[in-house]
């Protein structure tokens, strides 16, 4: 019998490999042939063709918003989906989302579309807010199912009029339980902090150099704060700040790691200080499932990782002073209070964001459609 096809649309091979590649590989092993759409890196794409994956290269500008460009990439689309001919695709993050969805809606094809967060061209009523309703009207129209992150982008999109057709909030991209298991607490003379991320103003890294500058003026080494995470080409004033914190001794810039694991051990607490359009922070997710403390914006996307005086707190969006606030909080815990906040981390996560919660409902949508 003819094996049946899906094929996965993504803008980074990173992202599809740390967050889908349980779902990959149970599709390859229910016997579905699986191709990948995205650029090529040469670190995930080898190991997933290993695995038994097809990669198709495909450009795609994550940041940009010139139109030819992206009807540069829909062209593309078509043209891969005519030639491959799949049974199903499944779109992540934005333009795949838009543009690979006008494209499967034009030549028929089922698809189910991931709702990764609706990034910052939602935020204000501008010109770029218009066109983006007008894409993702065309995008969504004929989704098969629409999986929402968080119930504010599902409300978001509701309210313009946007979703039709079926659609359902999961938790997040979820989080491999055994991959990233609970791990005490270090046991030292001071209280450590990380941020990772991308390093650019939407992910809120100013109000984290600016709390790390303002506590380390109160206490001193009692507290370190580690920077993890790649600076975006265009934030060249970042990178001269990021550079000079780190040599006052403010932060430890350690670059972009693949691997965050051995760092996230190393710290007691974790901060995402994001100004929006998350879907659910994965990092909150691999954090809390390995019993760190977390510290969050108060917005869609961070706050539900999040149970204020339990495992962590939250703090008002763009206000670093907040932030200070809900630093020195941790700061002045016993070991105790640490320990019960660690355990509680893995015990959210376990019972609310499981990733075989995620993968069963694509394996049943999937099944249902094909």
């Amino acid at each position: 019998m003819k094996k049946k096809k899906v094929m996965l649309l993504g803008n980074h091979a990173f992202v599809i490999y740390n967050f889908r590649k349980e779902l990959i590989q149970q599709l390859l092993k229910d016997g579905y042939e699986v191709y990948l759409s995205m650029p090529y890196d040469d670190d995930k794409v080898p190991k997933m063709i290993n695995w038994g994956c097809k990669f198709i290269e495909t450009n795609v500008d994550r940041r940009g918003t010139n139109p030819i460009k992206d009807l540069s990439l829909i062209k593309h689309y078509l043209q891969i989906l005519k030639k491959y001919k799949p049974d199903i695709v499944l779109t992540y993050t934005i333009k795949p989302n838009l543009y690979g969805g006008i494209a499967c809606s034009l030549l028929k094809i089922p698809y189910l579309t991931n709702i990764t967060g609706l990034g910052s061209g939602f935020k204000k009523p501008n010109i770029l807010k218009k066109i983006l309703v007008i894409l993702y009207k065309l995008g969504l129209k004929k989704s098969s199912k629409i999986f929402f992150q968080n119930t504010n982008d599902e409300k978001i999109l509701l309210t313009n009029g946007i979703v039709k057709s079926e659609h359902e909030v999961i938790p997040g991209s979820g989080v491999n339980l055994e991959e990233y298991t609970l791990k005490p607490l270090p046991k030292t003379g001071e209280i450590r902090f990380i941020f990772v991320g991308r390093i650019m103003k939407d992910k809120g890294i100013e109000e984290y150099l600016n709390a790390a500058k303002e506590i380390k003026k109160i206490v001193g080494k009692k507290a370190r704060f580690d920077v993890i995470g790649f600076v975006e080409h265009t934030e060249i004033d970042l990178s001269k700040k990021i550079d000079f914190y780190d040599k006052e001794g403010i932060i430890r810039y350690l670059g972009y790691q693949s691997n965050i694991k051995p760092f996230i051990e190393d710290i007691h607490c974790l901060i995402q200080p994001s100004q929006g359009g998350e879907g659910i922070s994965n990092v909150l997710l691999e954090a809390g499932a390995m019993g760190r403390i977390l510290l969050a914006s108060n917005i869609p996307g961070c706050k539900e990782t999040i149970e204020n005086g339990k495992n962590g707190y939250t703090f008002e969006v763009k206000n670093y002073k907040s932030l200070v606030e809900m630093i020195k909080k941790i700061i002045i815990k016993d070991e105790n209070e640490l320990t019960m906040f660690n355990m509680h981390s893995r015990k959210k996560i376990e019972e609310e964001f499981d990733r075989t919660i995620v993968i069963n409902k694509y394996l049943n949508e999937i099944k249902k459609i094909i």
